[in-house]
C-alpha cells in the first residue's frame, strides 16, 4: 500500500503547493482522499485521472473539495479510457447540497456515508469516525485486506478523546497539524503536540504531520509533535512524497 501526497496545505495553496490530496494504492486500484485547491494538476503528474477507482472526500470544506468540479469536467471532456465508466464520489449525507453535486450527468455519481458506515472499496475496508469541526467532518480508517495494515486520517478537527481510540495500533496516522503548541483557544484544528499525543494514546506506528500552515516554520511543529509522540517516527508531509505502508 503506498500514499502518495498532492497536497497538504490548510486553507489555500501557497508557493505551488496545493491543499489537502492524498493518493492511496494497493495494486492497480487507486483511491483520491480529498481534492483541494491545485491538486488535480499534481494528481496528473503521477496518475492519469481517469484511472481513478473512486474519490473519497472528508468534508465539504473548499481546500478539500475545490478541485472536485474540475475533475468532474475532466470525466466529461478527457478523451480516454476510463477505469471506471461512471466515477463514484463518496461523501457524507450530512450536507445534502454539497452531497448533491457530486453527481454529475452521467460522469460521477456521489455515494453516501455517515459515521455507522462501513465500507468495501477494492482492496480498502473503511469506517468513519465524525470529528469536532465547525461543519460535519469525517476521520477515516483504511485498512488494506490482504495485509491488515491500516491508515488513518484524522480529517480536519479539534482535539477530542475520540480520536486516540479511533486510531489504535494504526501504521500511519495522518494528522490534521494546522497549529503550533501556543495557538489559544477556540481552535478547530489540532496543536503538534496535540497530535503527538493522539499517536502516543493511540500506539501508531508512524504519525504524518498534514494540512499544515504557510507562516509557521514547520520544524517547530514537528519538534513539538516529537515532545508528546514519545519514540513514534514523525514526518512532515511534504510535496510529491511517496510513503510505502
Amino acid at each position: 500500500m503506498k500514499l502518495q501526497i498532492l497536497g497538504y496545505l490548510g486553507g489555500y495553496p501557497d508557493q505551488g503547493i496545493a491543499t489537502s490530496s492524498y493518493l492511496l494504492s494497493s495494486g492497480d486500484y487507486h483511491l483520491l482522499m480529498d481534492l483541494g485547491s491545485g491538486a488535480l494538476l499534481q494528481l496528473e503528474k503521477v496518475l492519469d485521472p481517469l484511472q481513478l477507482d473512486a474519490v473519497l472526500l472528508t468534508h465539504y470544506h473548499h481546500d478539500h473539495t475545490a478541485d472536485v468540479g474540475t475533475l468532474q469536467y475532466y470525466w466529461q471532456l478527457r478523451a480516454g479510457t476510463k477505469k471506471e465508466a461512471v466515477l463514484p464520489i463518496y461523501g457524507h449525507t450530512k450536507d445534502p447540497l454539497n452531497f448533491g453535486a457530486l453527481t454529475f450527468g452521467s460522469f460521477t455519481k456521489g455515494c453516501g456515508y455517515d459515521g455507522a458506515s462501513q465500507l468495501n472499496l477494492g482492496p480498502f475496508s473503511l469506517t468513519f469516525l465524525e470529528t469536532e469541526h465547525p461543519v460535519p467532518a469525517f476521520a477515516v480508517r483504511i485498512v488494506e485486506r490482504s495485509s491488515g495494515k491500516v491508515v488513518v486520517n484524522t480529517s480536519d478537527t479539534r482535539y477530542f478523546a475520540g480520536l486516540a481510540p479511533f486510531a489504535k495500533g494504526a501504521d500511519l496516522l495522518m494528522a490534521d497539524t494546522n497549529f503550533a503548541n501556543d495557538k489559544p483557544q477556540p481552535r478547530w484544528h489540532l496543536t503538534a503536540g496535540e497530535a503527538g499525543q493522539i499517536a502516543a494514546d493511540a500506539g501508531v506506528r508512524n504519525l504524518l504531520l498534514t494540512h499544515l500552515p504557510q507562516t509557521i516554520d514547520l520544524e517547530l511543529l514537528r519538534r513539538e509533535a516529537l515532545a508528546t509522540a514519545g519514540s513514534i517516527p514523525v514526518q512532515l508531509a511534504s510535496d510529491q512524497q511517496v510513503i510505502t505502508i
